[in-house]
Order: C-alpha cells, then structure tokens, then sequence
C-alpha cells in the first residue's frame, strides 16, 4: 500500500475518524503545530548533554502522539466512530512536567530581562522548541475558539511544557 493514496489531490486531508476536512481546517493546522513540535524537540533531544534531559525529551514525545490523537479527534466526541484507539494524555504526564518545572526551577540561575537564544546548539534547539510549543497552544486554542471543547488537561499540559522548555535552555547555556 503506498503512503500517497492521492485523496487530498482535492484540499482535504482524512481524520482518525473517517471524516475529511480542508487542508487549512483549524483542526488540522493544530495537528500540524503539534508535529512540528515533534520534531523540534527530537532535535532538542539528539542534541541533549545528559541522560535525565533526554529521558524527559522522550517522555514529552510521547505524551505529544497522545495529545495528537486527542486533536485528530480520537476522543469521546468522536462516539467511537475512530478507527483506532490512541492512549489519551493523562494526568501523570502533566505531574511529569510539574515535577520537571520543580526540578529545574531550584537550580535555574536568575534571571533578570528576556533570555538571547543562541548560548549553545542544546539550548537554540530548546528554544526552538519552545516556540514550536507555544504556536501549538496557540492553535489549539484557536481549533476551538478560545480553547472550549479541548480537554483542559490538553492546555494545561502544553502551557506547561513551553516552561519547562524555557528552563531547559537556560539550564543548556553557558555560566558566564
């Protein structure tokens, strides 16, 4: 079977649910971000100096495939229609995060105006990945207008992994 089945010749893309929207769906740009953020924080994750970041990196990729298949619609809304069933994002993986924040949070130098990315390739590749998160959100919210719909453990989890992103990279960068 080949991976171009040339349905979205049209515009349309297919969902998990059997339905097909346009290419430029909020739905679909959110889907998108999501994966974009992905591969950032692959990057992020090839370019990590120690074991406990990578290990965090990993995790958060696979909470993302969960949160993917919670905005391809693989939800209860979807009345069973999906035609697979995806893990669901959970609360451990937000308790994850918060414990991450926490961790980072006690030894982060201070700080005082706005971070200039660029320290070092481990922190640009956070950075960049802070921002894939953060457009994420954005698209998330905007998929339901103003975030109603979307499960709120959904933006909790991603406010949160913009964070400690941002931590990361300051943590990546040199001690001057």
């Amino acid at each position: 079977m080949s991976i171009a089945t040339r349905r979205g010749d049209d515009g349309t893309t297919g969902l998990l649910n059997g339905g097909r929207v346009p290419k430029d769906h909020p739905r679909i740009e959110a889907l998108g971000a999501f994966d974009e953020l992905n591969v950032e924080i692959g990057a992020a994750r090839m370019l990590a100096g120690d074991q406990e970041a990578r290990e965090l990196l990993r995790a958060i990729q696979s909470s993302l495939v969960a949160v993917m298949g919670e905005v391809a619609g693989t939800g209860e809304e979807d009345s069973g229609k999906a035609r697979r069933r995806y893990a669901r994002l959970a609360q451990e993986d937000l308790d994850r995060l918060d414990k991450a924040l926490e961790a980072l949070e006690s030894r982060a130098p201070h700080m005082e105006g706005w971070a200039t990315p660029g320290g070092t390739p481990e922190a640009l590749a956070l950075d960049r990945a802070r921002v894939a998160a953060r457009r994420a959100e954005r698209r998330l919210v905007a998929q339901t207008g103003g975030g109603g719909g979307v499960r709120p453990l959904l933006m909790q989890w991603t406010n949160r992994l913009s964070d400690v992103l941002w931590l990361m990279a300051r943590a990546a960068e040199p001690r001057d």
